[in-house]
């Protein structure tokens, strides 16, 4: 049989469009990932949520009762575990992993035959030069205004004092702290966008009905450290799930999260240490 020798283009690579829109699921599925979703936010950012939510309405309490704003309050970011350095590393280590291993189950469930999770979600290197560049533009564009947010809300006397972990502590506290961030960026993008946008996509809810609500979790997630916080990480969720929904790849979000963090953990302390006034 004649066969044509035309050469036919390379197949393109899914458009956006094409890796998150996801068929609606039928009714005993629907039943199950209904529960699975549940209990995944059971052990992972629904719990820290709800403790975030009550941490706040604790201190507006404390406030009222000690008379005071809730910049009076404070709040700390990654809290030693144990007096002892040595101790104290170990269990903040322990922690570190066994949330990177929930971010895995939650990965684990995405998997489907055939279809490679962490590429369908896009977390993987195959676009590591541009997801770079994305996440700096992204990282500057909600880190400084999330600053000015803070020193704001200090000055409104709505926003708690953030106290951060000190850095002479051992030599090890620098790598644990940005590992620490590591493990933020992957739990609140890979979760949030990755796995609940896929979810509630499959339920057959509409693109800003997703971003909204995981925008407000992620507000909730981060209530204890005052309305600041609340207002400015809704933005960034929103932000976020817009630019999930536009590239369909979480690696920029979770790189641009990472150094947000890291500045947060690392120079957060020595902003503290140079203008004690402001911070």
């Amino acid at each position: 049989m004649w066969q044509s020798d035309k050469v036919h283009p390379p197949k393109r690579p899914p458009v956006v469009s094409e890796v998150l829109n996801v068929s609606p699921v039928d009714g005993q599925t629907r039943t199950r990932l209904t529960w699975e979703v549940w209990i995944v936010l059971a052990i992972t950012v629904g719990q820290s949520a709800l403790y975030s939510i009550l941490s706040f309405i604790r201190s507006l309490i404390r406030a009222a009762q000690e008379n005071q704003t809730l910049a009076q309050q404070q709040t700390q970011l990654n809290p030693n575990r144990d007096a002892e350095a040595l101790w104290n590393a170990l269990y903040q280590f322990l922690n570190i992993f066994f949330g990177l291993a929930l971010v895995a189950l939650v990965v684990y469930l995405l998997w489907e035959p055939g279809s490679n999770a962490l590429r369908r979600i896009g977390l993987d290197f195959s676009r590591f030069g541009g997801d770079i560049g994305r996440a700096l533009l992204l990282g500057a564009a909600i880190g400084i205004p999330g600053l000015a947010l803070y020193v704001a809300g200090r000055a409104l006397g709505i926003t708690l004092q953030v106290s951060a972990s000190p850095l002479d502590a051992a030599w090890w506290t620098v790598p644990l702290l940005m590992l620490a961030a590591l493990r933020a960026g992957l739990t609140e993008e890979v979760i949030f966008l990755g796995y609940l946008f896929d979810r509630l996509r499959r339920f057959g809810w509409n693109w800003w009905a997703i971003i909204l609500t995981t925008a407000g979790l992620r507000a909730a997630y981060h209530a204890y450290q005052g309305f600041g916080a609340i207002v400015g990480n809704f933005a960034m969720g929103i932000v976020f799930g817009w630019c999930y929904r536009r590239w369909g790849r979480v690696m920029p979000l979770v790189i641009a999260h990472t150094l947000i963090d890291i500045v947060a953990f690392i120079g957060y302390p020595l902003a503290v240490t140079l203008f004690p006034g402001v911070f």
